[in-house]
This record gives structure tokens, sequence and C-alpha cells, in this order.
């Protein structure tokens, strides 16, 4: 039986996914994701924004099953990250999320352009 494949989904992805973005339908069944309350938080504001409280609400309370715990190193570790990258415009919840996919051995799924050319990241516009 072939290993199903995990991903650390970022804001960006999420959002694609819900958009419909072609490139993002891979990520969208038999695979394993992992991802921060920091994320849901990013992306039940935009859908309340675009979508309102009901679907946003919806939205989350499906994918906060998903969500993996944020502890000091991982924060300390994201804090290293984004100084080591400080001319890049890296937010401080894709560094988390970075870091808690390298420290998890998988990819980073994200279009953020900023994280293209870095390791461990699956880059899908």
């Amino acid at each position: 039986m072939a290993e199903i494949a995990c991903y650390f989904f970022d804001t960006y992805a999420f959002c694609e996914l819900f958009k419909g973005n072609p490139g993002y339908k891979p990520y969208s069944k038999d695979i394993s994701i992992i991802t921060t309350a920091l994320n849901l938080m990013e992306l039940h504001y935009g859908m309340l924004i675009e979508s309102g409280k009901e679907y946003a609400d919806l939205i989350y309370d499906r994918l906060k099953r998903f969500c993996v715990e944020v502890d000091d190193e991982i924060i300390k570790n994201a804090n290293l990250l984004k100084a080591h990258h400080k001319r890049r415009n890296l937010s401080y919840v894709d560094c988390i999320g970075y870091v808690i996919a390298g420290s998890r051995n998988i990819r980073f799924l994200t279009g953020d352009k900023e994280f293209s050319d870095m390791d461990n990241v699956e880059y899908v516009k």
C-alpha cells in the first residue's frame, strides 16, 4: 500500500483550493493535511469578508481538526528564519508553518512567491 503524502497547508494554499484553482486539485484528495490555528485565523478572516460569517465558521470548524500545536521552539525557529530572510516579505504565520513542515519532514504547500525558491516547498501558483 502506498504511503499517503502529507503537506503543511498555508493560508494561500487553502484559499486557492477553495477558489477552485486547478493547480491545487491534486491536493484536494488522497493526502494528509496539517496546519495551525493561525492559518485558520487568516483563512477565516478572508472567508468572513468574501463569503460571510456562516461560511467562514463552517470552513474553520471543518479544518480545525488538522491543526497542530505551535510550541516555543517552533516560534523561536520561525523568528530565526524570518531574521535570516529579513529582505523577504515573510509573514510570521508562514514562517511558523514552514518551520513546522520542516520539523515533520513534510512539504510546505504555498503559492507565496517569497517561498518559491526555498527548500522543502511545494510551490503552486
